[in-house]
């Protein structure tokens, strides 16, 4: 399909049409339009405008729409139709989606939505999907799918799935269960259309089925699929009965959310936040990690007054200070970076100690390297021998320092619960600053004697 360009000429045309009213001039202009681009014009347009035209079109278009704007967006929308006009885009949605819209409304709002959909088929779907947890597999998962009996005949099958096509947008697989709904394996089409007429699934369906259940993070959902190369995925319940299926769309907008967090947290900032949040919520964010680096800070200050000979003696030193605390900060944010890498990619096995191992050898021969550009620039700019090789030593050293404490504590966040991106921000900056500036003056009090 051909991305439309939405112009100023055309969004100024769907105001005029929408100031005078004329439906039918307007909904001939929406009818070509794909739902993304029908987003985007929504983007360009105000709240009021927003809310006629999602009330003119109908339910399965602006269903669609609606999952295309971001959060806010939607729920500005959302905050503008009663809970009847809600429940009826909803029911135009797949059960998922239908699941993550209910979840953000308000409770008052909730409790209208779900008794307008009470007695449905989705709304039994949301009953059961909303008890998940949002980033587990139940969480994920869509109740739209096509399963077969393996007992069922070939004919028999093809009339089954013409009836359940009709509610799943797009076939990505075709699951066999028993008659108790325990997940036995997949079907190939393929195989299907070329059985004889008189077989019976049991016959020619392929037993072997990559699957999750229900209780699955999120994350390791995601490896599964990357590492089998997967469009969707079945997924059990606790009797390892076929309860929904995850398709790729949905964990790559899982995946899309969860690094946008890591993001988020590598940067400092420990809520999710946009820009059109309030100020309010942005200083709640961000001001822990502030008041972290205060205290770091401080910390710091604190070292430096327990070697105040060494600034008298010595006050080249107090120059090297800044230095020494960055190439700790960077290094050590490097390798937080490359173990929190390995522990969302899972590549990890049991090879812990032998990642410690390579990044402290890196560490050792990068500050090797860096420590001979130091005594070079020493000895270019005449400082004298031993502050040359206290400040190359101290860079070595900090450089080995912090590359084990990045790489370490991320391991030991995620083995107590605790997102090991926290470790790629503030956090480990500000501990490997207070470590880098007391390994250097300690190396400075054992060379030069203060």
């Amino acid at each position: 399909m051909t991305e439309i360009e939405i112009t100023q000429e055309f969004l100024d045309k769907i105001k005029s049409l929408i100031e005078q009213q004329d439906n039918d001039e307007l909904l001939l202009h929406f009818k070509g339009l794909h739902h993304a681009d029908i987003a985007e014009v929504f983007d360009q347009l105000n709240i009021d405008e927003v809310i006629y035209i999602v009330k003119l079109l109908d339910s399965q278009k602006t269903a669609e729409v609606l999952m295309e704007l971001d959060q806010d967006d939607r729920q500005k929308i959302l905050d503008n139709l009663n809970a009847r006009e809600i429940a009826d885009e909803i029911r135009e949605m797949d059960t998922d989606d239908a699941t993550d819209i209910i979840g953000e409304l308000p409770d008052h709002v909730m409790t209208g939505v779900v008794n307008n959909l009470q007695g449905t088929e989705m709304g039994r779907h949301i009953q059961e999907l909303i008890k998940y947890d949002e980033n587990s597999a139940g969480g994920l998962m869509a109740k739209e799918l096509i399963k077969v009996n393996e007992n069922w005949s070939v004919t028999g099958c093809l009339t089954e799935m013409r009836a359940q096509a009709e509610n799943v947008t797009r076939v990505h697989s075709i699951y066999v269960v028993d008659d108790d709904g325990v997940l036995k394996g997949r079907l190939s089409l393929k195989d299907l259309i070329t059985a004889p007429s008189d077989a019976h699934i049991n016959d020619v369906y392929i037993k072997k089925v990559d699957y999750v259940d229900v209780h699955t993070e999120g994350e390791e959902v995601a490896r599964v699929m990357k590492k089998y190369d997967l469009e969707a995925i079945p997924v059990v319940d606790e009797l390892n009965r076929l309860v929904g299926r995850i398709t790729i769309d949905d964990i790559v907008d899982f995946i899309t959310e969860e690094a946008d967090k890591d993001y988020q947290l590598a940067a400092g900032i420990s809520e999710d936040v946009a820009p059109d949040d309030t100020v309010g919520q942005f200083i709640r964010a961000r001001l822990p990690w502030l008041i972290l680096g205060l205290i770091g800070g401080l910390g710091a200050v604190y070292i430096l007054q327990g070697f105040e000979g060494a600034l008298q003696n010595y006050p080249l030193l107090f120059f090297f200070t800044p230095l020494i605390a960055a190439m700790a900060g960077n290094v050590g944010v490097q390798s937080s970076a490359i173990a929190v890498q390995g522990l969302t990619r899972g590549t990890f096995g049991k090879s812990i100690l032998k990642l410690l191992a390579k990044e402290v050898l890196i560490a050792l021969l990068n500050g090797m390297a860096l420590g001979l550009l130091i005594l070079a620039f020493g000895y270019v700019m005449d400082i004298p021998n031993l502050v040359g090789l206290t400040i190359a030593l101290s860079i070595i050293c900090v450089i080995m320092v912090a590359a084990l404490i990045g790489t370490s504590i991320p391991i030991i966040l995620d083995k107590r619960g605790i997102d090991p991106a926290i470790a790629t921000g503030p956090f480990i900056t500000t501990s490997n600053d207070i470590f880098g500036i007391f390994i250097f003056f300690f190396i400075a009090k054992m060379i030069l004697g203060f």
